[in-house]
C-alpha cells in the first residue's frame, strides 16, 4: 500500500523533507493535494483535519498515513520512515542521536521561516518588512554560521568519517541537511557566497546528495516545484545581506 502524504499544495515546505526521503528510497507515495489537484486535495486534507476521525488528529501539515497509522511532524515522520526506507542507522543506539539532528534542523527551518514573519504568520510580509530586516540581519550574522557550524564540526566528528552526518551510510539526516542547503542558497545567495569554503563538509555532502541518481532524478522531474515566495525558504534582496 503507498504512503499518503498530505502537506499545501504548490509550495515544497516541510513536506519536502519528506519528499526526499520517500524519493531517495523510491517507495511508492501519493502526494495527496497534488494527485487531486489544488482543490479536491487541498479540501481533501482539510476535511481529513477537521473530521475527527483520527486520534489524535494532526495540528497542521505534513502528516503521512501508512494504512491505520497517522504520524504527524516531519522529524516524526522521518524518525519512523527511517528504518522501513533503509535510511537510518542500522545501529539502532544512533536513531536517537540522527533524531536529535533532525530536531535541530527543525528548529533551524523555524528561524528561516521567521526572517520574512517575525512578527505573525496572520500578517503578510509587506506589513512587517522593517522587522524582518531586523530579524534576517540577525539571522544570519549570528544564526546560520551557528547552526552550520554545528552541523559542520558533527560532520567533521563522525567516526565513521565525514561523508555522512551520522552513521556510516546515506541517512535521512543527510537529505535534509541537502534541503536546507539549497533552501538557503535560493533565499540568501548573497549571504551564503563562499559558505563551501567555511563549511567544507557541508557543501561536499550536498553536492553527493545532489549526484545520486534518485535524487537527482526527481530534481529535476515535475515533481519537484521551484521555490518560491510563497514558502518557508523566500528570496526577498531586501533580505538578503552580506554575512
Amino acid at each position: 500500500m503507498a504512503y499518503q502524504l498530505y502537506y499545501w499544495n504548490g509550495i515544497q515546505g516541510r513536506g519536502e523533507f519528506v519528499r526526499l526521503a520517500l524519493e531517495e528510497a523510491g517507495a511508492e507515495y501519493v502526494d495527496v493535494t497534488r494527485q487531486e489537484g489544488i482543490g479536491m486535495g487541498t479540501s481533501a486534507m482539510f476535511q481529513f483535519m477537521e473530521s475527527g476521525s483520527e486520534a489524535p488528529i494532526p495540528f497542521a501539515p505534513p502528516f503521512l498515513k501508512d494504512g491505520n497509522l497517522l504520524i504527524s511532524h516531519v522529524a516524526n515522520i522521518l524518525f519512523y520512515l527511517g528504518p522501513r526506507l533503509g535510511l537510518a542507522p542500522t545501529d539502532e543506539g544512533l536513531r536517537y542521536p540522527a533524531n536529535g539532528l533532525q530536531l535541530t534542523i527543525t528548529d533551524f527551518v523555524c528561524e528561516v521561516h521567521d526572517t520574512h514573519h517575525p512578527i505573525s504568520t496572520a500578517r503578510y510580509y509587506e506589513d512587517q518588512k522593517a522587522e524582518a530586516k531586523a530579524r534576517s540581519a540577525a539571522f544570519i550574522g549570528d544564526r546560520i554560521p551557528k547552526y552550520l557550524g554545528y552541523f559542520e564540526r558533527i560532520l567533521q566528528q563522525n567516526p565513521n568519517g565525514p561523508e555522512h552526518i551520522v552513521g556510516a551510510e546515506l541517512s535521512y539526516v543527510d537529505l535534509s541537511l541537502f534541503q536546507v542547503i539549497e533552501g538557503l542558497n535560493y533565499a540568501f545567495p548573497t549571504a551564503m557566497n563562499g559558505y563551501a569554503d567555511r563549511y567544507s563538509g557541508l557543501a561536499a555532502l550536498h553536492q553527493r546528495v545532489r549526484m545520486r541518481p534518485k535524487i537527482a532524478a526527481y530534481l529535476s522531474s515535475p515533481r519537484r516545484l521551484a521555490f518560491n515566495e510563497d514558502g518557508i525558504f523566500r528570496h526577498y534582496p531586501e533580505l538578503d545581506l552580506a554575512g
